[in-house]
């Protein structure tokens, strides 16, 4: 064997050995859940601009509480003031304060669903019951695309941090660990209350 014929057998060796070490299935996995986070912030921008059509509707139909219909329109602006880039998905503090503007929007729509039980004419009219099965639907969407993200958060995650992939990420990638997405919605297991000040 020559010289120049043992240089070729080292190619692909070294080749092998660095795919194994992270070099390209870190970045790989770090673009998935990107990308998954991308469509978490889809469903939740549907869910915000699907909520003015909804208030505006219950508001001609029927004398609902102004403060419940306020309060969502309030939570909604909130929620939509808070940007998360997904450099910032590295970030535990800018992910939850991200996660709590939204609890405050499913909380207040949560009251608004309790006090709407009131009004049946209201509930009966095709363009509300339009706009609820479409937020409902929404919702669903919300749910898949969180746990869509955090399964790729997971396996980006694991790869980081295991043998051989944690020589790439570390060296020559620098990864950090993602946070995942987790609800924290307000008093999430109790039943809204409605009060209509009798």
């Amino acid at each position: 064997m020559t010289l120049r014929s043992a240089r070729w057998m080292i190619v692909p060796v070294a080749a092998l050995s660095l795919s194994a070490c992270g070099i390209n299935s870190v970045p790989t996995k770090e673009e998935a859940a990107k990308a998954k986070w991308a469509n978490v912030e889809a469903a939740y921008q549907r869910r915000a601009d699907l909520i003015p059509n909804l208030v505006e509707t219950a508001k001609g139909a029927s004398q609902i509480e102004q403060s419940t219909l306020e309060g969502v329109m309030q939570a909604r602006a909130s929620a939509t003031q808070i940007k998360l880039s997904t450099d910032d998905l590295n970030s535990p503090e800018k992910v939850q304060a991200f996660q709590q503007a939204q609890g405050q929007v499913t909380g207040a729509l949560g009251r608004l669903m309790a006090t709407v039980e009131a009004y049946p004419t209201l509930a009966s009219q095709a363009r509300f019951a339009d706009l609820m099965t479409q937020l409902e639907g929404t919702e669903n969407r919300i749910n898949v695309s969180v746990q869509d993200y955090n399964g790729a958060v997971q396996d980006y995650n694991t790869t980081i941090r295991t043998f051989p992939d944690i020589i790439g990420a570390k060296i020559v990638h620098g990864a950090q660990p993602m946070t995942p997405y987790r609800a924290v919605t307000p008093n999430a297991n109790q039943a809204p209350k409605v009060d209509f000040g009798q």
